[in-house]
C-alpha cells in the first residue's frame, strides 16, 4: 500500500512540475515580482556543478555577446576584402579602357590578375587568334574545337564556376602543370574565350562561394575585346 501511495505522489509531483513549467512559459515576467526566488533557483549544467539562475542567465548573455562580437569581426573583415576587390576591379576597368588592341587587352588582364588580385596562376584561352601574344598563360583554341566540349555547360550558362575540376578540363587549361590546380575559378567570356584562375590552396575557390567579382571581370574583358576588334 505504501508503495502505491509513493508512486501516486511521484506521479502527482511530476505532473505538477510540468504544469508549473507550462504556467511559467505563459508568464515569463513572474520572477520579476519575486527576485529573491530567482536568486535561489539553481540550474543544472551539462558540465560542472549547478549555478544560480542569475549566473546562468549572465553566462548565456556573455556567450551571445561573444558570438555577436565574432560575427561582427567577420563582417568587418569581409567588408574590407570587398572594398579592396572593388578597388582592383576599378583599376582593371581603367586599364582595359586604355587598351587599344586585343593584345593590349589580354596582356592587361593577365597582368592585373597576377599583380593586383594576387592570383597564383592564370590561363586565358581565346577563341580567335590574337596577334602579338605569346606567353605560357595564353592559348588560342577555336570555339568549335572538341577539347572545349567539356566546358559546354559553363560556356552555355555564362556563369563563373569555382572548385575542383576534373583531369580532362585541367589538361586543356593548364597542360601538364598541376601545382596550382587544387582549386580553380573558371570565367566564361561569351564569344571571346575562357579565363581560368588556379590556386595551390584547395579552399581558395570552392562551390557556393560568391562569384559577383568574377562575373564583373569577365564582363569587363568581354567589352574590351569586342571594342578592340572593331
Amino acid at each position: 500500500m505504501n508503495d502505491t501511495f509513493d508512486k501516486f505522489d511521484k506521479a502527482h509531483e511530476k505532473l505538477g512540475a510540468h504544469e508549473i513549467a507550462a504556467w511559467l512559459r505563459r508568464h515569463p515576467n513572474f520572477l520579476q515580482q519575486f527576485p529573491d526566488l530567482a536568486l535561489t533557483l539553481v540550474v543544472p549544467r551539462e558540465q560542472g556543478s549547478a549555478s544560480s539562475l542569475a549566473g546562468y542567465q549572465l553566462e548565456i548573455l556573455r556567450d551571445k555577446n561573444r558570438e555577436l562580437t565574432r560575427r561582427l569581426h567577420e563582417l568587418s573583415l569581409n567588408a574590407q576584402d570587398n572594398e579592396t576587390l572593388s578597388q582592383h576591379i576599378h583599376q582593371l576597368s581603367l586599364a582595359l579602357i586604355r587598351a587599344n588592341t586585343s593584345a593590349d587587352a589580354v596582356k592587361t588582364l593577365a597582368a592585373c590578375l597576377k599583380e593586383d588580385f594576387g592570383t597564383e596562376s592564370v590561363r586565358i584561352i581565346s577563341f580567335a587568334p590574337i596577334v602579338g601574344v605569346a606567353a605560357d598563360w595564353y592559348a588560342q583554341v577555336d570555339e568549335s574545337d572538341a577539347r572545349l566540349a567539356t566546358f559546354f555547360d559553363c560556356l552555355a550558362s555564362g556563369e563563373p564556376i569555382c572548385g575542383r575540376l576534373n583531369a580532362e578540363k585541367i589538361q586543356v587549361l593548364f597542360g601538364g602543370e598541376s601545382e596550382y590546380t587544387q582549386s580553380i575559378a573558371l570565367i566564361p567570356v561569351g564569344g571571346v574565350g575562357l579565363i581560368a584562375i588556379g590556386s595551390a590552396d584547395s579552399h581558395r575557390f570552392y562551390p557556393g562561394m560568391g562569384t559577383l567579382f568574377l562575373r564583373w571581370i569577365g564582363e569587363l574583358y568581354q567589352v574590351a575585346m569586342l571594342r578592340c576588334r572593331r
